[in-house]
């Protein structure tokens, strides 16, 4: 585990990549096994595709600051900037999921509920470990803001400051402050 100060100037401990992947599928799994139940209720007065776009915005607000919290421990709320770039990783998983339930219902005519469960959850994973991935190594990574510094090297310095650092003290001063 590393410790680093967050946003808030508290300090966070960012767990290391197997407790991340537990705290992961803890928040997000529970998240989105609440979220299939809800797109299937959902999905009972408003077409299944509409439903499960619905279910997918408002899950991954919520996963995406659960993650920001405990998952990632980045110790803190999520910024905007990590909300949108799990917003982009929810569609690619909004996109599997999608894909996996047209094929289901290509395959068959009219599948029974269990069966949607198993293929909406079965897509879920897999896109779920893929999204881990993308969360631990881009939106909460630590290190990228001053990564991205270093490349464009240091700022300018003040000239006030340069003035008072190459300012000699004069001997008489030192030893009264001495």
């Amino acid at each position: 585990m590393e410790t680093v100060q967050s946003r808030s100037g508290r300090r966070a401990v960012r767990p290391g990549a197997i407790t991340a992947f537990a705290r992961f599928v803890l928040c997000g799994g529970g998240v989105g096994l609440a979220s299939s139940f809800a797109v299937g209720a959902l999905a009972s007065w408003i077409p299944w595709i509409l439903a499960n776009a619905l279910i997918t915005a408002v899950s991954t607000l919520l996963a995406t600051e659960l993650h920001a919290r405990f998952t990632f421990g980045a110790g803190g709320r999520a910024s905007r900037r990590q909300h949108a770039q799990s917003a982009g990783s929810a569609v690619a998983a909004y996109a599997v999921t999608c894909v996996a339930m047209l094929a289901l219902r290509h395959l068959v005519a009219a599948p029974d509920p269990v069966l949607e469960q198993v293929v909406y959850l079965s897509a879920s994973a897999c896109a779920g470990v893929a999204r881990f991935a993308v969360l631990r190594l881009v939106v909460f990574a630590r290190g990228h803001s001053r990564s991205a510094d270093a490349l464009r090297g240091a700022g300018p310095v003040p000239a006030a400051l340069v003035r008072r650092a190459a300012a000699p003290a004069k001997a008489a001063e030192l030893c009264r402050a001495a």
